[in-house]
Parts: C-alpha cells; sequence; structure tokens
C-alpha cells in the first residue's frame, strides 16, 4: 500500500500538520510532483503542502480563511479537503471527522452532515471514502505545539507511551482504510494488522524513513532530544482546588497555544514550534494542588503566566468523577450510506 498525502497548515484554533512536521529540522514539505511521486514509491509513504501544481488554489484559499472567519464554512471545508485528497490519485481514503469544542463543528450532528458531504461528494468522484467522527471535547492525547506534538508521536510510535484515545482513533482509522483499500476482511482485522505493525517497529521504521527521505534527520527516533526545539520557560500548572477535572475547553487550549506563539493570528504570522502544553490531564483524573494540570512550554516567564491563567480557566474541577464520552461517536461508509 502507498499513502500520499497532501496536507494544510494550521487554522484558528487548531494545528497544521505541515507546521508540526516542520518543527524537524531538515523535513522538506514543497515537493514537486515528480519528487513527492518518487518518495511515495521509495519509503510508501510522504506527507506535502500544496505547491503551484498540486491543489494551488487551495493554497490561497487556505490562507485567506484563516483571517476572515471562514474557517468553519463547510463548502470551504468540503473543496479543501478533497481538492487535495482527490490530486493524490487516491484508491480509498477514509477522514477523521471532529466535533467539540477543539473541532471546527460544535456538535456531533454538524459534524456527521460535513461528513456525509465529504464522503458523497468523493465516492461521486470515484474514490471510496469512509468518515469516522471523533469526539474533541477534551484533548486527544497529552501534548498541544508543534514539536511537542512531534516528540508524542514518536513516544507513540516506540511505544514508550500511547494515549488511550489518542491509540483507540489512529487504530479505528487505519482499520477502515486497510479495509476499503481491500487489504483487510474487515475493520476490525485491518485495526489487528496496524496494531501489529505499531508493537513490531514496522511503523516508526516507516516513519522513521519518510523523515529522511524528505530532509530530516534519519536518527530522530532515536534522538528527538537532539533535534526538536525546546522552550526557554517550562513549567507545570497547577488546580486550585482539589477534586475530579470534568470538562476541558479543548478550544481555549489551542487558542492558548497560538497566543504563546505556536500558531498564526494572521497568514504572514511566524511559528515559535517549541511552545505548547504537554501532560494535559484527562477528563476524570483526579487533581489537587499538588498534581499538575499540565506543562506549559512558553517562551518567557510573561507569557507563561498568561497561558497558566487561561489554562486553568479552561479545566473545569468537580467533586465527582465523571466519564469521559467515547473517543469515537460512529462511522459514515460513503458507498453505503450507513448511520452512525
Amino acid at each position: 500500500a502507498y499513502v500520499p498525502m497532501i496536507s494544510g497548515r494550521g487554522l484558528g484554533h487548531t494545528g497544521g500538520t505541515l507546521d508540526k512536521l516542520e518543527s524537524i529540522p531538515g523535513f522538506e514539505v514543497a515537493l514537486d510532483n515528480d519528487h513527492f511521486r518518487r518518495r511515495v514509491q521509495e519509503h510508501r509513504l510522504a506527507i506535502v503542502g500544496q505547491t503551484d501544481h498540486l491543489a494551488p488554489a487551495d493554497r490561497r484559499l487556505y490562507a485567506v480563511r484563516d483571517v476572515t472567519a471562514t474557517v468553519s464554512s463547510t463548502p470551504l471545508i468540503v473543496s479543501s479537503i478533497l481538492s487535495k485528497k482527490l490530486a493524490e490519485g487516491l484508491d480509498a481514503l477514509v477522514l477523521d471527522v471532529k466535533f467539540g469544542s477543539g473541532a471546527f463543528q460544535a456538535d456531533a450532528e454538524a459534524a456527521e452532515t460535513l461528513a456525509r458531504e465529504i464522503t458523497r461528494v468523493s465516492c461521486e468522484a470515484g474514490v471510496p471514502c469512509n468518515a469516522l467522527l471523533t469526539d474533541m471535547n477534551q484533548p486527544l492525547a497529552w501534548s498541544a505545539g508543534n514539536a511537542l506534538e512531534v516528540r508524542e508521536a514518536i513516544e507513540f510510535l516506540r511505544g514508550d507511551a500511547r494515549h488511550d484515545r489518542l491509540s483507540t482513533v489512529t487504530l479505528a482509522l487505519c482499520g477502515e482504510l486497510l479495509c476499503l483499500g481491500g487489504l483487510a476482511p474487515g475493520a476490525e482485522a485491518g485495526a489487528t494488522l496496524a496494531r501489529d505493525a505499531l508493537d513490531s517497529g514496522r511503523a516508526a521504521e516507516s516513519f522513521s524513513a519518510m523523515v529522511a527521505g524528505q530532509g530530516g534527520p534519519s536518527d530522530l527516533l532515536e534522538r528527538p532530544d537532539r533535534y526538536l526545539p525546546a522552550a526557554t520557560v517550562v513549567k507545570p500548572v497547577f488546580p486550585d482546588r482539589s477534586g475530579f477535572i470534568t470538562s476541558i475547553d479543548t478550544r481555549a487550549v489551542g487558542l492558548e497555544v497560538v497566543q504563546l506563539g505556536g500558531g498564526r493570528r494572521r497568514a504572514d504570522d511566524r511559528i515559535d514550534p517549541a511552545v505548547g502544553v504537554s501532560g494535559i490531564c484527562s477528563v476524570g483524573f483526579p487533581v489537587d494542588p499538588d498534581t499538575p494540570l499540565a506543562f506549559i512550554h512558553a517562551a518567557e516567564d510573561a507569557a507563561w503566566e498568561h497561558a497558566a491563567a487561561a489554562l486553568r480557566a479552561a479545566v473545569t474541577i468537580g467533586e465527582a468523577a465523571s466519564e469521559a464520552a467515547p473517543a469515537i461517536h460512529g462511522i459514515i461508509h460513503g458507498a453505503s450510506g450507513d448511520e452512525p
């Protein structure tokens, strides 16, 4: 199987895959068509951005959406996603359509509407497409920020630490795609194959080969501390009271990463890849004034203080533990139109 991916940059409070990958020294996302094709043929995987010859119109629209309050426009989301995906010449496509405070779609109903529209257009264009509906009313993993998320992805691939929600969504996406691509008899069997690739180290090897093939260090997975940028100020944030985390405003967390310099408020803003939040506690987790809610990575003390206040405000602490909603709300099967 071959996995070409044309991705984008951060929009609003959400991070962009290209911004994250560019926190890896030397990693090149602006490949021409021939170079892109060779990387996919050689490593079976490549992640690049739009160029003058790969979805060129979307690159311009993408930058404008971020600063014109049209990030959440359904038609523009559909066209942006599929302009890149269809340009890749895919045989099958599986998407993760998020909803909640950390997503463009506020609720599951809006996400389902978007997912049905994406899968419909994709199938009509000749590419079978399924979509997972996933809950972003709390962070999907422990980190938010470009280099911090790359570091967590490396730890995930190496098996050092795997967040339950991230594992659930990742394996489900892989399972659906392997099934849709004819490489597994069903989504569950596909997820088992994906788990085997993780546990055997093959997934880590594939990522490492992709990084090296696109100009990054060949030993990134072995020595991430040597290459990934680190913030000047890294300190824990403690809650003001004891109790259980009952909710997290994921949007507020994302906006604070932008405020720290990890995202854009204007299309021409430069990003600080080192800043962000790590070690984020999950919904249902018990906390007290000696238990960190998270660690904030900032460029200076004043920025850390502002982010710490925002993080405390984004986390609701109650007297009783509450169970987090499932990470996956449902699956839209484009060919059959199955309900979630």
